[in-house]
């Protein structure tokens, strides 16, 4: 083999590594897919990340991933809770099925956030409820939801009350313990179980 056909080959070699690359990019951009390579965000925000304590970086990723499961999660509920009081209820369930002292904290959340400046998180009233208040919601209006939740209100409430309790050091920025990791784990399984 010439000195010709080594470069060639090497060349050929490297333009079909680039195409590789190119295609793999546009596989994780289509399918929303992390393939575990370097992603081109992570090398922008490197000259302000790298100056976090390197511990602080490593627990960062580790609960990414339990928030990543709680805000589907959370999301799920909100949205279930919604479509099944509006099924049952109609259009005016908020103000017709949601207590007074509900809807004055969702007002004073609304309003506060408004006053501070910053983007408004929803334009849906549902989403500035506390856990409590949006199990309160379903409780309140049990015949909406018996069909969903054919285990029933208590089993509702005790799996609504440990998702609270886990939700606690994941929007809080608090690393789960090992315990609690399982704990996570066990109760979104128990959370669909609980809709079968």
């Amino acid at each position: 083999m010439t000195e010709n056909d080594t470069i060639s080959k090497i060349k050929l070699f490297c333009l079909a590594n680039s195409l590789t690359e190119n295609k793999l990019d546009s596989v994780e951009n289509d399918l929303e897919l992390n393939l575990g390579r370097v992603e081109k965000a992570e090398i922008k925000k490197k000259d302000f990340y790298l100056q976090f304590d390197l511990d602080f970086r490593k627990e960062a990723k580790v609960m990414s991933e339990h928030y990543e499961v709680f805000y589907c999660l959370e999301k799920s509920i909100r949205r279930q809770v919604m479509l099944l009081m509006q099924e049952k209820y109609g259009e005016s369930w908020w103000e017709e099925k949601v207590d007074d002292e509900t809807r004055k904290n969702v007002e004073k959340n609304i309003h506060r956030e408004e006053d501070s400046g910053f983007t408004i998180r929803s334009e849906v009233k549902i989403d500035y409820t506390t856990f409590g208040e949006l199990t309160q919601i379903v409780t309140k209006n049990w015949e909406a939801f018996d069909d969903l939740f054919s285990r029933g209100q208590r089993a509702f409430q005790r799996i609504m009350n440990n998702l609270n309790q886990l939700r606690g050091p994941i929007a809080h920025c608090c690393p789960l313990a090992e315990d609690e990791v399982v704990r996570l784990e066990l109760t979104v399984k128990d959370w669909f179980r609980l809709m079968g």
